[in-house]
Parts: C-alpha cells; structure tokens; sequence
C-alpha cells in the first residue's frame, strides 16, 4: 500500500470515527477555491500573502498552491525556481522535489 493510499484511509477513517473532528469552513472553502483557481490568481495572491507574512500560510497551503500553479505552467523556469526555494525553505522533507525543479528549469533554459 502506498503512503498516499494509506493516509487517505487513515483521513476517510478519522471522518467517519468521530463527528467532532470536522475541517474548518474557511479551510474547506480555500482547498475548494484553490483547486479550481487558474495559476493566474494563485500566483498574485500567493506572491502577496507570503510579502505580508513570510510564515503566515501554512506549509501544506502553500505546497499545494505551488503545485497547482506548476501543473499549470509546467515550462515556466522561473515559477519553477520560485517553486523549489519555497521547499528549500521548508525541507529537508521536500528536498529532492526542489532539486527535480530545479533540475526541469535549467533544462528548459538551455
């Protein structure tokens, strides 16, 4: 079973085993807004909540809208670095995803 496999039963468990244990609305209504949003206005709202407070938006918030834009705009070598110094910031866990883009940037420029 993979480790996302496994967290996803583990989540769909939780859910289910204890009613109390529900996701805050405005933490709902953001993945939802999120998942849907054009990398056009992920990019400015992410830029300007991480210039507000560098620390503010929590890790999993901001891999997420990192990835999102970067599926959107797989050939932009600068969204790429922007994207792999964000997980430098926060590794050592997402390390070797920060080098893969790095690695894909500099591949594009040459």
């Amino acid at each position: 079973m993979s480790d996302l496999d496994r967290l996803t039963r583990a989540m769909i468990s939780s859910v289910y085993e204890d009613d109390s244990q529900e996701i805050p609305e405005t933490i709902r209504d953001f993945i939802e807004k999120i998942t849907f949003a054009d990398a056009e206005e992920i990019l400015p709202v992410l830029r300007s909540v991480l210039s507000d407070d560098w620390m503010a938006l929590p890790v999993w918030a901001r891999n997420l809208a990192y990835r999102l834009a970067c599926l959107q705009f797989p050939d932009d070598p600068d969204l790429l670095r922007e994207a792999a110094a964000d997980l430098f910031s926060f590794g050592p866990d997402w390390d070797d995803v920060a080098e893969s883009l790095r690695a894909r940037a500099d591949r594009l420029e040459s």
